[in-house]
């Protein structure tokens, strides 16, 4: 892994612990601020929002910028969002500092793809981004379980000024080892805009978000699935939620070895396995052995499509890739809302538990669909799915 690529990983990495490391620390925080569970939940879907909506603004503003500056700005803006957030006196305040931070979210990781990919030879692009997801992902299974550690401990504002401190680590690394020399795209912003009225760039953004809405509709229920379906609680849920840390892991490290292949049947064949183990997993929910190693196997192959679908957008996108970039972010963070609804809307329907793996199937089934149609338009349009290299 060369030094740059290592910079915006550990970026990364502090991008995705302070994103989702307030999931272990609701209780603190609205028992500090005097709020209730589900204000405090709000929290989450704040930050989301901030990136749907921040972050195509930002990749905006910023599209003449050259790279390297882009994205230590961007790295100001979280470090500042952060300390916002350890030094916040009330629940409002927080609120507003959570969206702060969650603006540099998405265009962060949308200009780091399109950066990681230009260091990288073309055979190596895939590999390139989903080394920067790494970072993403050790966040869940490192940062995310610390943090809330810490939290415990010492509160909840000690997770956050933890942050900071690998927010720091992470500027001086980008400003030690990202090549001065990172040019902006050439298509400035009204390329950047009109890159929007391509099919295939939509289509891959439609890819994204329905990619992420078939792994939130099960991941957000995971624990209360295992709870009542497996019955198991405790230490062995957080047993089996580290397991599913590691099948990211796994996944980006498949999907970053995929990457120089053909796109289009790639990402169909993978959604289609995808499918098949949501629906092994609908089915041995009930023992703990299987259930995990469906677990590990389903999570592993979701993750591992996510730097290849941000490939394919970089590739659609042409010479003006950093909003569709970003959003693909904003698509993915969308489709994290819409799962958890589906989700909740197999529940309400008074269904087994056993049937939100099978919604999730259909829904990455659909998508698998999608995809065959993306690449029919991408033929017709005469775009190549992968850059040549």
């Amino acid at each position: 892994m060369s030094l740059p690529i290592i910079a915006l990983a550990i970026a990364a990495f502090g991008i995705g612990t302070t994103e989702f490391v307030i999931l272990g620390l609701l209780s603190s925080v609205a028992a500090d601020l005097n709020v209730t569970i589900p204000a405090a939940g709000h929290l989450v879907s704040s930050y989301a929002l901030g990136v749907v909506v921040g972050g195509p603004i930002l990749a905006v503003v910023t599209a003449r910028w050259p790279r390297r500056p882009t994205l230590i700005v961007l790295i100001g803006i979280f470090l500042l969002g952060n300390v916002l957030c350890a030094l916040a006196p009330n629940y409002w305040s927080l609120m507003v500092a959570r969206v702060v931070t969650a603006f540099s979210h998405g265009a962060f990781f949308g200009i780091a793809a399109v950066t990681a990919a230009s260091l990288a030879v073309p055979e190596k692009r895939g590999q390139a981004i989903s080394l920067v997801f790494a970072g993403l992902t050790l966040a869940n299974v490192m940062g995310v379980p610390s943090g809330a550690a810490i939290g415990q401990a010492f509160g909840w504002r000690a997770t956050f000024a933890c942050v900071v401190v690998i927010g720091v680590i992470a500027v001086l690394a980008l400003l030690r080892w990202l090549p001065t020399g990172l040019k902006p795209s050439v298509g400035g912003i009204v390329g950047e805009f009109r890159v929007l009225r391509q099919a295939p760039v939509l289509l891959a953004l439609g890819l994204s978000a329905l990619a992420s809405v078939s792994m939130f509709t099960v991941v957000t229920f995971i624990e209360p699935m295992l709870r009542d379906v497996t019955g198991i609680g405790g230490l062995w849920i957080s047993l089996v939620m580290g397991v599913y840390g590691l099948g990211l892991t796994a996944g980006s490290i498949l999907g970053g070895r995929l990457g120089h292949r053909a796109l289009i049947p790639v990402l169909a064949w993978l959604m289609v396995g995808i499918a098949l183990s949501l629906l092994v997993l609908a089915v041995v929910i009930g023992w703990l052995p299987l259930a995990v190693l469906a677990i590990f196997v389903w999570a592993a192959l979701s993750f591992s499509i996510v730097p290849l679908l941000q490939l394919l957008v970089v590739d659609q996108a042409g010479d003006a890739p950093n909003l569709a970039s970003t959003l693909n972010q904003s698509a993915f963070n969308l489709g994290n809302a819409v799962g958890a609804a589906l989700g909740g809307v197999v529940i309400s329907l008074g269904l087994s538990m056993n049937w939100i793996p099978v919604a999730g199937a259909l829904v990455i089934a659909v998508n698998a669909l999608l995809v065959l149609m993306t690449g029919r338009a991408m033929r017709r349009s005469s775009v190549p799915e992968s850059a040549p290299a």
